[in-house]
């Protein structure tokens, strides 16, 4: 039987039956890190397939988006083993991703946890990986996988494999303890050698290897604001009476699927109103306000829904866009490629922002820049802009939290507001949905609507957003305020009736199947939700059409 091998550009003849692993050491495979598992038809596969019919193969490390997955998956299952062994009666839940690491607490632990039970935990992690332990796959019926979970004491588990109708279940196995994984897992302990365990708040921080230099973990960072603005969505989840994605599936299929909707959309509208309250009480201080975050937060529906709540509180908001301070062309940045930078701080005139802002706070009227990306240059229409006694400044842009956009305007001046979509609802309790899958769904759906993009351009662009977003985004989050989240609980019901039909038509032979069937696979854990109970002012509606807000 023929296999292709990508990494070595070479074609095999080999038994069927073989497994990846088995085909990956005959034949001397060698990857700068340890093979973790391999495309396999541009399809995710772990090492203990067997090749039975042609394919082409790519082995993965590490260093590839899918393997560092793999690699945190596998440490959430250790994690979980280990806290069974020192805590039989408790469970491991990992709540959410901050800090470049993962908060995890323990269920059924009402203390906080310190460092002696976090090195009991350690060291029970250390001994399993010393034995170098087989993460087991074991196929059986659903209906085998609820009983097993429901004798584990696994109540997450057995909600989301019953609103799940699948007749058989793949199951993971580890030391005779039952895990259920979208996808699959390294070979065995062996291979999780670099994370480290530390107190974080009340509870413990995962931390994780570098993707791109696995030698080294990820470096902590102390996120006080963000962890805080968590904290408050598990309080909105609590109000919800959800906390999985089992629990949403459940109470859709009861018929109360509108009123999750109707307290998600009152929450974030009561954050907003409180906002606009704050900046309100600061007097006449507060003249500009700055907003960031990355991309499909939802931004222009929050900077169109704070406007309305800052008149109620008596305010008069004035919108400026960074995008018509852009320098001429041919003054733009270019990146190490030798492509126009125009996410570099340096692709905007901040000098005559910086000048504008000035002369906007003094009571000055100016004339307004626009720029024509046509032309590539900026020019004056004869817009002009004088602000009222009462008058404040919405500015919203990636670089809105960077001091150095505006620093000439003083500290005291400014409230600065980080939104984005900070997903802390799970799949069951261990499998945690990341913010940026939330994100990546949300412009998917909004670049086939608006934009014509099918989902094999959104995915691969997507890599160089996020890039984006490190550089210019994530190091000045902390600079805010405020934060929002955006994130809904119920979207991911509504977002797959969007998304499934574009992500389907992603075909096999490229690379970009392997992360449609992966988000495939999430998506079809919930249960559909109908857009009749949505809001014409909701940040989804930004996304999915029919809001009542212009965004052109």
């Amino acid at each position: 039987m023929e296999v292709i091998c990508e990494n070595t550009a070479r074609r095999y003849s080999v038994l069927p039956g073989m497994t990846l692993l088995e085909f990956c050491k005959s034949q001397q495979i060698d990857l700068p890190y340890p093979v973790l598992g391999a495309m396999v038809n541009h399809r995710l596969r772990d090492l203990r397939l067997r090749l039975l019919i042609p394919v082409t193969v790519e082995f993965i490390d590490i260093t590839h988006a899918a393997g560092i997955r793999m690699y945190t998956r596998s440490l959430f299952f250790l994690l979980q083993r280990a806290v069974r062994e020192v805590m039989p009666s408790c469970r491991l839940r990992v709540s959410h991703s901050v800090s470049r690491g993962y908060y995890c607490v323990i269920s059924g632990y009402e203390q906080p946890i310190e460092y002696p039970l976090i090195f009991s935990i350690l060291e029970k992690m250390r001994e399993f990986i010393g034995r170098d332990l087989p993460f087991e796959s074991k196929r059986m019926t659903t209906e085998e996988a609820i009983a097993i979970f429901e004798q584990q004491g696994d109540p997450e588990k057995v909600r989301l494999l019953q609103s799940r109708p699948k007749l058989y279940t793949t199951l993971y196995v580890l030391d005779g303890v039952y895990d259920y994984y979208l996808e699959g897992l390294v070979p065995s302990t062996g291979y999780l050698e670099r994370f480290d365990l530390v107190k974080y708040y009340q509870g413990m921080l995962l931390r994780v290897p570098q993707q791109k230099s696995p030698e080294s973990l990820e470096e902590l960072e102390i996120q006080d604001k963000m962890f805080e603005i968590f904290r408050e969505y598990q309080d909105w989840v609590e109000v919800l009476g959800i906390k999985d994605a089992g629990t949403i599936n459940l109470r859709v299929r009861k018929g109360e699927g509108g009123d999750l909707v109707k307290v998600s959309e009152a929450l974030h509208e009561k954050k907003v109103a409180q906002i606009a309250d704050t900046i309100h009480s600061r007097g006449d201080l507060i003249r500009l306000i700055l907003i960031a975050g990355p991309s499909s937060s939802g931004k222009t529906t929050f900077s169109k829904r704070l406007a309305v709540q800052l008149q109620v509180a008596g305010l008069r908001p004035h919108t400026l866009s960074l995008d018509n301070y852009f320098v001429n062309r041919e003054n733009t940045p270019r990146d190490e490629k030798g492509d126009y930078d125009f996410e570099s701080l340096d692709a905007l005139d901040v000098a005559k922002f910086n000048d504008d802002l000035l002369a906007l706070m003094a009571g000055e009227r100016i004339e307004l820049p626009k720029f024509s990306f046509e032309r590539g240059e900026r020019y004056f229409d004869g817009s002009f802009l004088q602000l009222e006694p009462n008058g404040i400044l919405v500015v919203e842009g990636i670089h809105g939290l960077n001091p150095l956009l505006t620093d000439r305007i003083p500290r005291e001046r400014k409230f600065k507001i980080y939104i984005s979509a900070l997903t802390s609802i799970s799949l069951d309790g261990q499998s945690r949905i990341a913010s940026s899958d939330n994100r990546l769904l949300r412009r998917m759906v909004r670049d086939q609507r608006y934009r014509s993009y099918g989902a094999i351009q959104t995915i691969r662009r997507w890599g160089s957003v996020r890039r984006g977003e490190d550089k210019n985004i994530f190091p000045y989050q902390e600079e805010a305020d405020i934060m929002f989240n955006s994130a809904l609980p119920y979207e991911f019901g509504v977002l797959k009736q969007f998304a499934e039909p574009i992500l389907n038509e992603v075909p096999d032979s490229v690379p970009e199947y392997s992360e449609a069937v992966r988000l495939l696979r999430f998506l079809r854990v919930f249960s559909p939700i109908g857009l009749e109970e949505i809001p014409p002012t909701s940040i989804l509606r930004e996304f999915l059409g029919g809001s009542s807000f212009s965004y052109r």
